[in-house]
This record gives structure tokens, sequence and C-alpha cells, in this order.
């Protein structure tokens, strides 16, 4: 899980498509939102990544807060990593680990303007339940933990980095022109962008996510030099 960039938000076969031959390896499905507003039907999601071969892989991104419907969730969709972005508990964590050793458990970080510490003590109190921690960005104007295209204080997530015992994904508000500034100043194992990608339509837009991809590798590569 070194170096790995993830494109997030997709919304058909099509874009899928156009992600993987660019050369990202994760696709997440923002799925059973809280808002009700998927970008894509679960059965399309579920065709998309079955379609899917190593190293490109469907990850979920999910608000459900219940260990039990998370795993039967993933099982339905096929897809081996989720993203937990809901308030779920410590507790609900050890059970989504204990029912599913196989999946792939990453924990959002949601940073605020005064909450380091509250991240702080999150990391080590999840770090023995997850396989990766992803930082993303609170918008206090609408109450949005992902997905807001604003980027947050970088050196929040670069302290998380040095706490963490496990690989750190960093999103929020990232974008072609920022992307490797970011993996230069927090040293992530991985990225994601959303928003930072899209065109005037909403779609993903081919060369954005070219030049993203071609900015994260050069700024990884420095990093392993």
């Amino acid at each position: 899980m070194k170096h790995l960039i993830q494109v997030a938000g997709i919304i058909d076969r099509q874009e899928a498509q156009l992600i993987v031959n660019e050369g990202v390896e994760w696709l997440g499905f923002p799925l059973r939102l809280p808002s009700g507003r998927d970008d894509i039907s679960e059965q399309s999601a579920i065709a998309i990544i079955a379609e899917l071969d190593q190293p490109h892989a469907g990850v979920l991104i999910s608000y459900l807060t219940d260990a039990g419907q998370v795993s039967s969730f993933c099982q339905e969709l096929g897809v081996k990593a989720v993203q937990l972005h809901g308030d779920i508990s410590v507790d609900e964590m050890a059970k989504l680990r204990q029912l599913r050793p196989d999946l792939c458990i990453l924990k959002s970080l949601v940073v605020k303007e005064d909450n380091a510490d509250e991240l702080l003590q999150l990391v080590d109190q999840c770090a023995s339940y997850v396989d990766m921690f992803i930082t993303d960005t609170y918008n206090p104007k609408t109450g949005a933990k992902g997905a807001t295209g604003l980027t947050h204080n970088w050196d929040v997530s670069a302290e998380l980095v040095k706490r963490s015992p496990k690989p750190l994904m960093l999103a929020g508000g990232l974008t072609p022109d920022n992307v490797a500034a970011a993996i230069r100043h927090v040293r992530p194992a991985a990225v994601d962008a959303h928003t930072g990608l899209e065109g005037a339509d909403g779609r993903k837009d081919a060369a954005r996510i070219r030049r993203f991809v071609a900015e994260a590798r050069q700024a990884f590569a420095e990093l392993a030099a």
C-alpha cells in the first residue's frame, strides 16, 4: 500500500475505465451516503468492481457505523477495502476486524481547525484495528466530512504520519497543482483526489488525472530516493 493513488467518486463505467487507463490503482465508491444522493447505483458499482484487475481495486467509501452492516455491504459489492468515514466507535472497528480479517480497513481522520490532539488520540486507539488511515477536510459550513474540495493544515497530517504505526493516505482538496507539494510536506503513503479532478460538467477530466498522476509519482519517487 505504498505510493498508491486513489480517485474517488466514480460515476459510471466510462469514468472508471478512464481512471484505470491513466494509471490510478484504487477507485473509490461513496455509497449509501447520509444525504441519500449517491453518484452511482449499487448495481453499477458492483459491475465495475467485478471487472477490475490487480493492481486496480474498488474501495467502498462508507458512513455506516455498524460492523455487521459494513461487512455485509462490502461482501455485496465485492470490495476488499473500505474507508470508514462515519463516527464509528473503536469497539465496532474491533468487531469489523474480527469479522473480516481479509478486509483492508481505512479509518478517516477528519481535520478541523482545532482537533489535532483528538486525531492523534484516535490514531492511538484505532491503529490495532485498521490497515491505513486517511486524512480529509471538514467543511464547517456544510458539516461535510470529505469531498469538500477544501485543503486542510498539512502540518496536522504530517504529525499524524509521524504518530501512526500504519500508513496514511492524504486527501482533501488535492489537485494537479498542489499534490506534489502536499506529498513533499506530509510524506504520506498514498493520496486521494475527487472534486479536484473534475471538469465543469462534474465528470473526471482525463488531462487533470494524467497530470495529477504524473505529479504524484514524481513526488513519491523523490521520497523514495
